[in-house]
């Protein structure tokens, strides 16, 4: 496999998710109690809408999105996870392969700011909890859009699943609550790696509302966003079309 092309700003996150993936998915389930594996197939079936041929799973880390399209796609649907992290695309494939569906999905490694793949190819970009770490105070924010948007088919849809902010003050107010509270010491405990979940902590009480994702998807020239929260809107999805 070639190495993957380099952004010209570094990517202070990388060395991060390099570190974590040994204790990532177990976190995952505590922290979200579970809920994230359901997430994750509402986002699957959001991606197969209209019945694209060509799906990027971008930041695929261990491959949950990527497998849940593989499982309800048709076996004709071309299926790609990209990631930049060599040990998360490890455990993606060695996850594919226990799932049953090695054979009909493809992890490659790349830079979100330098895709890989040849303008306008896929139906679909499908992106589960990695949109935030692509966009909250990161330089590049308008690059990782860009290149969404390069390497999207006319009329193709890019589907985020993310941590968002809850309306309701009070609901707001517990979530953010919950986040410094049992998230981030249960993530240090149990990951053994402390930088990475006081990052964790700190983009998701910080990260934008639904209205503030609108307006940067506007901005790099989507169009048709819509949004639909999950649990009282710490969660949502947002569909939007090139």
């Amino acid at each position: 496999m070639e190495n993957p092309p380099r952004s010209p700003t570094p990517q202070p996150l990388h060395g991060m998710f390099t570190a974590v993936p040994p204790r990532y998915d177990i976190v995952n389930r505590i922290i979200t109690l579970g809920l994230d594996s359901r997430w994750r197939r509402l986002a699957a079936e959001a991606c197969l809408d209209n019945n694209p041929k060509t799906i990027l799973d971008l930041g695929c880390g261990t491959g949950d999105l990527t497998i849940n399209i593989a499982r309800a796609a048709g076996k004709d649907t071309e299926i790609t996870g990209i990631d930049y992290s060599q040990p998360m695309l490890e455990k993606a494939r060695q996850k594919a392969t226990k799932a049953g569906v090695a054979k009909l999905v493809r992890f490659t490694q790349g830079d979100a700011t330098a895709l890989p793949f040849p303008d306008v190819y896929f139906d679909c970009v499908g992106i589960s909890f990695a949109f935030r770490n692509l966009t909250y105070k990161n330089p590049l924010a308008q690059a990782h859009l860009a290149e969404v948007k390069r390497v999207l088919k006319p009329g193709g849809r890019y589907v985020i699943v993310e941590s968002s902010q809850p309306k309701n003050p009070l609901i707001r107010t517990f979530f953010q609550l919950y986040v410094r509270g049992f998230v981030a010491p249960v993530g240090i405990l149990v990951s053994r790696n402390p930088g990475a979940y006081r990052y964790l902590t700190e983009s998701i009480t910080r990260f934008y509302s639904p209205s503030e994702v609108r307006d940067m998807l506007k901005a790099a020239g989507f169009r048709d966003i819509s949004y639909r929260p999950l649990l009282f809107g710490a969660t949502g999805i947002h569909v939007t079309i090139k």
